[in-house]
């Protein structure tokens, strides 16, 4: 089927293709730096702590800024559309020696990454980094060691001046999103003392002056990680608490609940509540292994409520998995991908008629409308969609990746 019996097909169901592809060329994804070198980032030779693990020795990690700049260049160039990159504080750039640490980070120190986002016209998003570090061992913002606790606030308040900075000099928002990998692998003598101490720790952090329009602050619950099997200190109810109390906004990951618990469910009912979401879009399989996303169900259903809803201006996408065992430019470019696939399909649906179904008690009609439109010629608009984004919307791309893993990749060593 081509474009044009594609167009006419939607069209029967209410469905102006062309209005589809122009909203969707307008979303911008935020796409994560950490899938590139396998969460290593530049300031410290720690190996991964806090529940966070990589499996599989892929060929070309990044191993330096530039390398990884480059890998993220041409991922980027493969997607269609303008997107955003993500970053962790662990990626701080250092010239000439002049390491800091975690605690007494600078605007400076991300200069390098302003200056790469400036000349490809984007923004920047940030995220505290809480784990890989000789601190981190333990607890951190939950600590009963003020030390420990005092350096972690520390490290918070400078990075809610460096989103500050991102912001300014790229004059658009910075979304900061604090999550902390505290919790025990055994059963805790003491549930609420930790959780105490994040609450203090949060609202010394918060006490922080910056602009709140320029600085999105977001709260990222977790439910286990390895070594932190029997309790997690930031747990859903306790953010969602602290965030609807505190005004700030919620952050879900589809991966960090219980495999019986969808996000896609819970999207709706956060919209009610907040003016603003965040998604970290992932793919758990049985638990919180950040593999890459797949133009799978529940990708497929988050991205329906959030278009369902008219929300696209209200949640802030971005990506987070990490992945070795495969091109690691590949997993990007396929995960970026089946996001926008997946928004696609849900602004491929007429929403507003199915509702009335529901509404009006035929659910007969429903379920056959949604049955036939699951092999709509959505491909098709696809097509058409990378197309006038100057895109292929086949697998050329990976031809590209293929050529790029020869030229550059392999010859890292």
């Amino acid at each position: 089927m081509s474009y044009s019996e594609a167009k006419k097909y939607y069209e029967s169901f209410g469905i102006d293709t062309d209005a589809v592809i122009k909203k969707l060329s307008d979303v911008s994804i935020s796409m994560h730096c950490w899938q590139g070198d396998d969460v290593g980032g530049f300031d410290s030779k720690e190996s991964l702590s806090g529940g966070i693990q990589t499996t599989g020795n892929y060929p070309g990690k990044a191993r330096t800024p530039e390398e990884l700049m480059a890998d993220m260049d041409k991922a980027l160039s493969l997607v269609p559309g303008n997107h955003r990159i993500n970053l962790h504080a662990c990626y701080a750039i250092f010239e000439d020696g002049q390491w800091a640490d975690r605690n007494e980070l600078e605007p400076k120190h991300f200069a390098k990454w302003v200056e790469y986002a400036k000349e490809r016209n984007m923004g920047i998003d940030f995220n505290p980094t809480f784990f890989s570090h000789p601190k981190a061992s333990g607890l951190t913002l939950s600590s009963s060691n003020e030390d420990i606790r005092s350096f972690w606030v520390q490290h918070a308040k400078c990075c809610i001046k460096i989103a500050e900075y991102f912001a300014n000099e790229l004059n658009t928002f910075c979304t900061l999103n604090i999550w902390i990998p505290d919790g025990m692998k055994d059963i805790p003598a003491d549930r609420l003392g930790p959780r105490a101490q994040l609450k203090k720790s949060l609202d010394e952090i918060f006490a922080t002056e910056f602009d709140k329009e320029k600085v999105l602050i977001t709260l990222e619950s977790k439910v286990f990680g390895i070594g932190l099997e029997s309790y997690t200190v930031g747990s859903a109810e306790f953010y969602l608490s602290y965030a609807t109390k505190n005004g700030i906004m919620p952050l879900m990951d589809n991966g960090h609940y219980h495999p019986t618990e969808y996000v896609s469910d819970k999207i709706p009912t956060m919209l009610l509540f907040n003016d603003k979401i965040a998604l970290h879009i992932t793919r758990p399989v049985r638990w919180d292994s950040d593999h890459v996303v797949l133009f799978d169900d529940e990708t497929k259903e988050m991205a329906k409520e959030i278009v369902k809803n008219d929300a696209l201006d209200r949640v802030i996408m971005a990506l987070d998995y990490f992945d070795a065992s495969i091109n690691r430019v590949s997993a990007w470019v396929t995960g970026m991908r089946n996001w926008q696939k997946a928004l696609l399909s849900a602004m491929l649906t007429p929403w507003n008629e199915m509702k009335k179904l529901q509404d009006n008690g035929d659910f007969s009609r429903l379920m056959v409308s949604g049955e036939e439109l699951k092999t709509a010629p959505m491909g098709d608009v696809w097509n058409e969609f990378c197309l006038r984004n100057n895109q292929d919307g086949g697998m050329k791309w990976f031809d590209e990746i293929v050529a790029y893993e020869k030229d550059v990749l392999l010859k890292r060593g």
